[in-house]
């Protein structure tokens, strides 16, 4: 009887260790399931030494031993600004189309253009006699027209003529006078040549002071060239031309009508 009991207790003791087990077992596993659950709600974050660099592909927020950037893998979260499809193609489109427009117009504005140079005519003759010395002195003036077709100014440097009688230099004159032509528009310049009849021409004093001739018009042949400069380019336009010009008094040319003053 007595040992009966002394079973009974024994197996009602075990009993009692084995429920007080079961319920420390679920108490641990909920502590540690709590444990998880807090931690899941944490960022993730990860203390580094001097040993680690920050991760390349992490915006910063990492770090990757030294020595491995080029073998480890980066995760990027699904909505990261890099994975979104850039539009290269489209600036890349855009940005020919605008160096191309850009060229073109440049090309367009800055393509050299002729220079255009027109004799007008003689503007006046001015006359003078060395009775002594049987010497013709004839200033002529003479007008051009120089027309800038370019889209940018041109500088008129100088301008060179001479005048020629039966093949021979009876006059030169260099204009050294800087004039400056806007865009597209004409000028119009007036220059004086001095020339000398004398020597073997001086059977030209007779015919120029020969007073049963009213006009006494003599053929010269007028040479004239035009230096322009512009962006450090020049540029020569020569012009080669015949006219009559009355030597025996002073003559002056408006609007195409001639004047003659004896």
């Amino acid at each position: 009887m007595g040992k009966s009991q002394s079973l009974l207790a024994k197996h009602r003791d075990e009993s009692q260790d084995a429920l007080t087990t079961t319920e420390e077992g679920k108490d641990s596993q909920t502590d540690e399931e709590g444990k998880n659950g807090d931690v899941s709600q944490f960022p993730y974050v990860e203390f580094t030494g001097r040993d680690s660099v920050t991760c390349p592909t992490c915006q910063g927020t990492g770090r990757i031993p030294r020595g491995q950037e080029n073998q480890l893998v980066a995760l990027i979260p699904y909505s990261d600004q890099r994975l979104r499809p850039s539009r290269t193609k489209l600036y890349v489109t855009i940005s020919v189309a605008v160096c191309l427009l850009l060229s073109g117009l440049a090309v367009f504005f800055l393509f050299p253009r002729s220079i255009d140079v027109s004799y007008v005519g003689v503007k006046s003759a001015y006359v003078s006699y060395d009775q002594d010395k049987q010497i013709v002195y004839l200033n002529i003036t003479n007008t051009l027209n120089i027309t800038n077709n370019n889209y940018y100014a041109i500088s008129v440097t100088n301008i060179t003529a001479q005048v020629q009688f039966a093949r021979t230099v009876i006059g030169k004159t260099k204009l050294n006078n800087s004039t400056v032509i806007t865009p597209l528009d004409e000028r119009q310049i007036d220059y004086t040549v001095p020339t000398t009849i004398a020597d073997e021409m001086s059977y030209m004093f007779n015919y120029c002071t020969l007073p049963t001739i009213k006009v006494h018009n003599m053929v010269v042949m007028m040479q004239v060239t035009v230096t322009t400069t512009y962006f450090g380019h020049t540029e020569q336009v020569s012009q080669e031309m015949y006219q009559y010009v009355d030597c025996g008094g002073n003559t002056t040319s408006l609007h195409g009508h001639v004047q003659v003053y004896q």
